[in-house]
Order: structure tokens, then C-alpha cells, then sequence
């Protein structure tokens, strides 16, 4: 039995979800969201939650109970909260600012970075080490950020580079004499 698939994703006042077309979608003040249902659980809509079930005693649906009861919250909290991911940057000269619809970053090349911000994905830079990739969609948001990340992965050594905030790098001692 799954502990998390028990429990039913509450709708907050001001978001409104519809269960219908073999998808689930949530509206509310951050915008819509929907994901397509998956037929080995049921999924009700009662008294301002969304419970979701196995439909049947299969291995699958038993598998798929907690994920899919997961995605929805998600969905949820997108629509009415949303996400966010912070990442800061670490070295001599590395920094970072958005110019119109691209995030610009200097890392260290002898080019800079234009990454072009995708829609429904707001990046802030309130100082220039730091980074704050915001919307509604987890999946999005977090793809958003690792490809950020991608472009100067932290080193061992002296700790430069891209990483998330609150991310322990483990730290190597350099050559000995």
C-alpha cells in the first residue's frame, strides 16, 4: 500500500481541476496545467480534494498509485503556488544577467552565454551570482535550471562554478609538496 497514494491532494480556494478526455486539468491564478491520465488508476474529484486509487490489483497500478497521486499535487501547487530553483555562481569574473527574453552568463569563456529564456519560465538575477528560475511547472522548472547548471558544473577543487543553493560540493585537497 502506498502512504503518500492514500492521502488526497486538497484544491486550494481559486484553483478549479476537471477530470475529463483521459486528462486532469488545473486552472488557477498561475495559469493552467494538464497531464493525461493513466488507466490503471481512477482518479475522483469530491468535496475539494482529488483522491487517486488503484483501479485494479495489478503490479503497474501498484507502481504508478504514489507517482501519479504526486504528479497531480504537483499540478496543484503549480497552478496556485508555483516553483522555484535558486542557483548561485561561484569564481573570479562568473556572473550573470537577464537582457530581454535571454539570460546572459560570463563564465569564464572566451564567449559569453546567451541562454534564451523558454515560455512560461521567469528568471530573475536580484545580484549577479545569483539565479532564480520560477513558474508553474516542476518538470520545466527544473530542466530549466540543470541546463543552466550544465554550462560550469562546480569543481572539487576550489568550489567554482554553478550549483543549487543549499548543494554540498565534496571538497578534494589539492597536490601535496
Amino acid at each position: 500500500m502506498s502512504r503518500i497514494g492514500k492521502k488526497s491532494v486538497p484544491v486550494p480556494a481559486g484553483v478549479t481541476a476537471t477530470i475529463e478526455g483521459g486528462q486532469i486539468s488545473v486552472k488557477g491564478p498561475k495559469g493552467t496545467l494538464s497531464m493525461p491520465l493513466v488507466e490503471d488508476i481512477s482518479y475522483t474529484l469530491e468535496d475539494g480534494a482529488i483522491s487517486v486509487m488503484p483501479a485494479n490489483e495489478s503490479k503497474r497500478a501498484r507502481a504508478f498509485w504514489g507517482m501519479q497521486r504526486t504528479m497531480v499535487s504537483n499540478l496543484v501547487v503549480g497552478v496556485s503556488d508555483g516553483f522555484t530553483k535558486v542557483l548561485e555562481i561561484t569564481g573570479v569574473g562568473y556572473r550573470a544577467s537577464v537582457q530581454g527574453s535571454n539570460l546572459k552568463l560570463q563564465l569564464g569563456y572566451s564567449h559569453d552565454v546567451d541562454f534564451p529564456i523558454p515560455t512560461g519560465i521567469a528568471i530573475k538575477t536580484p545580484d549577479q551570482t545569483t539565479v532564480e528560475i520560477s513558474g508553474a511547472d516542476r518538470q520545466q522548472v527544473g530542466q530549466v535550471a540543470a541546463e543552466i547548471r550544465r554550462w560550469r558544473k562546480p569543481e572539487p577543487y576550489k568550489g567554482k562554478g554553478i550549483k543549487y543553493r543549499g548543494e554540498f560540493i565534496f571538497r578534494k585537497e589539492g597536490k601535496k609538496k
